[in-house]
């Protein structure tokens, strides 16, 4: 470890015993906090640094501009930006405003600007519609018409509201044109409930409705508004062809891959959540800064790290280096960049002062992101000031880039009191930039004034290169609802060599009420399969047509797999006695994709039975997925005669280790089978062949998990498939089989098993050689120990008898028992805790700082991770990839990383919270929620073992407060092991 920073690191300790408050004073901070002056205007330029082949060009500065985050152009040219002048703590002071600027002499330099409306609040998003302009100023979001065409606002309406303000870093923003002919904005992480306020003209007092997790299309004419998929942080965007991107601070980059509405169909259906990460090297991937570090982001983790302040240790106690404030993520969609970069995802980091890029490819269903710039950035600055937080394409087919300007960006809650009183965090309200990046030959154009075009003329502008003027021309239609325009956008259907053109004139169709079932049949069979794509989505508009129906049944084998992918969720909108069947020819085709079985579970209806049927009788190795899905939701429905049906199927299928699980999720357990006896449901017969078949399945699973020559996968699978065994054999060679099972990950299985048993026996099992695991293994065992009232009440039998060590389980776990509703258990996790106090966190990492002056062993350290953090972490491509990445550890410093491993409560970070979902059979759910959809929730735990719970099942959903890392690694890991991890981590 640096010597200096070690004395460096005591010393503060010192200081802050001597202080005897916990916290250093704040005037010990005021020599490391400078003040960091701002550039100027003229200046600007010389700091940044620009990939070859582009230039960065400034267009508006202050005073034409103050504290912008976000803009947009009417059909004219005329630049509107939205001010967030009382960014981050003013809001009341209602010093915001919209400005609308002028570039007067058209050269490519803004040079007038006037005040549109003033008197906001915290403006974050804009957009023109019919002559006015939406604003969103949270919690509402307003219409603004400058009626005498002077620049400025004479009339507002409110429109919705609702919004929550509870987070300046997570408010409502990015407003987009979508291809339907609405208008799209991100919720942001605030959320709220949200309800529209004009068009209510016959005194409805409209229902609230929960965007949490989600965002929102509205109608701009009546201002009536659907839930979408979504729900990042700041940034949202389409691409040309209609697929959502968004951002997060932390997660840079993430695709939307499905529209909430039609999961929301089957609420049986247990789908992935809508929102993926697609960055190649991960969602808080490294960035590449030339600024200086800010003197504030130092002190602050500086003292995070050694617990002094609240707050997140994120990047593992790294200052910088990699994404922190991801915001603004934006296909790039003009037309002067080459070719070669058209499409590129752009996203800024406000925290490091640069842009990044990525290049987007087809990975299956989803797209991929890589980045492109080795070891640098598209775009970066030297100066702190440089913030930018969101990008547009306009008429110049450039990118604009909106910078802040400010000398903090900063939520002034993550902001200690001790270092915010040193910092101005209104620095830089009366400053503000707008640049464009070009590339280097570029020359401006005359902007062109789509508002005085004619209707027809319009048409020929979905056809042009740049997005601005195929939107503005699309936006510009649809207002003026004319229908002379009906035969040239059929035409553009028809016959246009621009497949964007194409794709336009059918939703400027759509939103004139024009579009008809031979205008898509014909689209159906386009050569671009982005155009096949829509028609097949538009194509819901019309579910009576027969005619229309047959053209769609034919794309069931189209070669694009996106195709494929919107055919799977547009046939649940039709009612056909075939669908099933095409159903089944989809899913056959790509059996394993998650996103294809989303796709068709949504699409199933209330009848599973007849594709259960189908797949089943294929015989496929392949698929299991869905079909077990399906299994479950004929199971939920209960009808007798798709459960009789469903069960045929299976018997008179073929032998195949996946018949066990299809079984057990039909007809559940031993009760399950003797109810449905009592009913009549199933006819005796049928009930003891399926007995009789069971025990022959439950032999041969019994058979492939001990066969040391099979694959450890297949041993997994034939291991988790006797949940659904015959139980009484199951519980005979229970006991052995854990015992004698010879590898880590076979451990894990038959564990794991215990889970979905729940008996006795098992918990017995389980605690009985609980002395024979390693770390890894327990933490599986401990959430299975303690997933039901009468295995934790087992597990506490074992402490009093001395059995097992309260000292095994983690610190996280008594508190979370601590709470329990049974006050004989959560009095013995109270006392465990209170016994824990005299050792404070502090005290281990005390205990354990020689560490840092011990030369490690990379060989030995890498066998602790393999043995100790593997199930959470990666390195290598050895383990999951559950937490905090480790990809970085070499620059985040020897005490970082100890610190991080020994106190992972210290502050946590709300990706990797606890949480304990309590359903409606009694049992606890632990793990980190990764994802939700109107349907369920899913979890992950250690090992990267993920359960998704529908939400008719879920009792409760509970936050621990707690990070999902577990606490007490040094029962695990000694000082000399922790030098060889660390060491392995460190590693060059």
């Amino acid at each position: 470890m640096n010597r200096r920073r070690h004395i460096g690191f005591v010393s503060l300790l010192l200081l802050t015993i001597i202080s005897g408050s916990g916290l250093l004073r704040a005037e010990d901070f005021s020599r490391e906090l400078p003040r960091v002056p701002p550039v100027e205007p003229a200046d600007t330029l010389r700091n940044f640094q620009v990939a070859d082949g582009f230039e960065i060009q400034l267009v508006a500065s202050e005073p034409l501009v103050n504290s912008p985050v976000a803009i947009q152009w009417d059909a004219r040219g005329r630049l509107f930006v939205c001010e967030m002048r009382g960014y981050s703590e003013n809001r009341d002071d209602a010093v915001s405003r919209i400005s609308l600027l002028v570039d007067s002499n058209d050269d490519g330099v803004y040079d007038t600007s006037t005040v549109f409306a003033d008197h906001l609040l915290w403006p974050t998003a804009l957009f023109p519609f019919d002559g006015g302009l939406f604003v969103a100023d949270a919690p509402d979001v307003w219409y603004f018409r400058d009626d005498d065409g002077d620049g400025v606002s004479d009339t507002r309406q409110l429109v919705l509201t609702g919004f929550s303000t509870s987070n300046v870093q997570g408010l409502l923003n990015s407003f987009h044109w979508g291809l339907d002919n609405r208008i799209h904005l991100a919720c942001g992480t605030a959320g709220g409930k949200v309800r529209r306020v004009a068009g209510d003209e016959d005194g409805r007092n409209e229902k609230a409705v929960e965007v949490r997790g989600y965002d929102l299309a509205f109608d701009p004419r009546t201002f009536e508004f659907e839930r979408t998929s979504g729900g990042a942080q700041h940034g949202m965007c389409f691409d040309d062809w209609g697929r959502k991107f968004v951002s997060s601070n932390s997660d840079h980059l993430q695709q939307v891959m499905y529209e909430d509405r039609y999961i929301g169909r089957n609420r049986f259906i247990a789908a992935p959540g809508a929102r993926l990460s697609i960055a190649e090297d991960g969602p808080q991937a490294e960035v590449f800064r030339i600024s200086p570090v800010e003197p504030w982001r130092i002190v602050r983790t500086r003292l995070r790290v050694a617990g002094l302040v609240g707050g997140p240790v994120e990047g593992g106690g790294r200052a910088a280096g990699y994404f922190t404030g991801a915001t603004g993520a934006t296909i790039y969609r003009g037309d002067v960049w080459p070719d070669a970069f058209r499409s590129l995802a752009i996203v800024g980091d406000v925290g490091s002062n640069l842009i990044h890029r990525k290049r987007l490819s087809p990975n299956g269903v989803p797209m991929i992101a890589r980045r492109m710039d080795h070891e640098s950035e598209f775009v970066a600055s030297r100066d702190i000031w440089f913030r930018p937080s969101q990008f547009e394409c306009g008429p110049d087919g450039a990118l604009t880039v909106v910078d802040v300007c400010r000398e903090v960006i900063e939520h002034p809650k993550s902001l200690p009191p001790e270092i915010k009183q040193h910092l101005d965090l209104t620095a830089g309200r009366d400053r503000g930039r707008l640049y464009r990046i070009v590339p280097d030959d570029f020359q401006h154009r005359a902007t062109v004034d789509l508002a005085t075009q004619s209707t027809g003329e319009l048409v020929k502008s979905l056809a042009h290169p740049n997005a601005w003027h195929r939107e503005t021309a699309a936006r510009l239609i649809f207002e003026r609802q004319g229908k002379t325009v009906v035969s040239a956008l059929r035409e553009m259907v028809s016959q246009s060599d621009s497949p964007l053109g194409r794709l336009h004139a059918m939703y400027a169709l759509d939103g004139l009420a024009a579009l008809d079932a031979s205008i898509l049949i014909v689209r159906l069979h386009d050569p671009h399969p982005q155009v096949v794509r829509h028609a097949i989505r538009l194509s819901e508009r019309l579910p009576e047509d027969d005619v229309l129906l047959s053209a769609l049944a034919a794309l069931v084998h189209h070669p694009d797999i996106a195709v494929r992918y919107q055919l799977a969720f547009t046939l649940g909108e039709f009612n056909s006695p075939e669908r099933h069947q095409w159903l089944a020819e989809i899913v056959s085709q790509n059996p394993d994709d998650r996103w294809i079985q989303a796709a068709v579970g949504s699409s199933v209806g209330d009848s599973a039975v007849d594709l259960f049927v189908r797949l089943v009788a294929q015989q496929s190795t392949t698929g299991a997925a869905i079909v077990e899905s399906l299994a479950s939701q004929i199971r939920r429905q209960n009808l007798s005669g798709e459960l009789l049906t469903a069960l045929r199927a299976i018997n008179g299928a073929k032998e195949h280790p996946r018949l066990l699980t299809l079984l057990g999720k039909l007809v559940g357990d031993r009760d399950d089978i003797e109810r449905l006896i009592a009913t009549g449901a199933l006819p005796s017969d049928l009930v003891q062949s399926i007995q009789t078949r069971i025990q022959v399945l439950t032999r041969a699973a019994i058979q492939i998990a001990d066969d040391p020559g099979r694959s450890l996968a297949d041993r997994r699978d034939a291991v988790q498939s006797l949940q659904y065994g015959n139980v009484n054999r199951v519980l005979e060679i229970y006991d052995d089989s854990l015992a004698t099972a010879d590898s880590s990950e076979l451990q894990i299985a038959w564990i794991q098993l215990a889970s979905s048993l729940d008996t006795p026996e098992v918990i017995t099992s389980l605690i009985g050689q609980w002395s024979t695991w390693s770390p890894r293994v327990r933490r599986v065992a401990e959430d299975v120990l303690f997933a039901s009232e009468s295995s934790t009440r087992a597990v506490v039998t074992a402490i009093e008898e001395k059995q097992l060590n309260a000292d095994d389980f983690a610190v996280s776990r008594w508190q979370t028992i601590s709470k329990s509703r049974n006050q004989s258990i959560s009095a013995v996790a109270k006392l465990f805790l209170e016994s824990q106090q005299s050792r404070t966190r502090d005290d281990v990492i005390a205990q354990y700082r020689p560490a840092l002056d011990i030369k490690g062993d990379i060989q030995r350290g890498q066998n602790v991770f393999k043995q100790q953090c593997a199930g959470c972490h990666q390195v290598d491509g050895v383990g999951h990839s559950i937490g905090p990445s480790l990809a970085a550890a070499q620059t985040r410093g020897a005490e970082s990383i100890l610190v991080n491993v020994l106190d992972p409560n210290r502050e946590v970070n709300p990706q990797y919270a606890g949480y304990v979902i309590l359903t409606q059979d009694g049992r606890a759910h632990a793990g980190m929620i990764v994802s939700e959809n109107s349907n369920s929730v899913t979890l992950r735990r250690a090992e990267a073992e993920t359960e998704t719970i529908l939400r008719g099942d879920i009792e409760q959903i509970r936050g621990t407060g707690l990070s999902f890392m577990p606490e007490g690694m040094e029962k695990a890991i000694d000082v000399n092991a922790m030098a060889d991890l660390i060491a392995y981590l460190l590693r060059r």
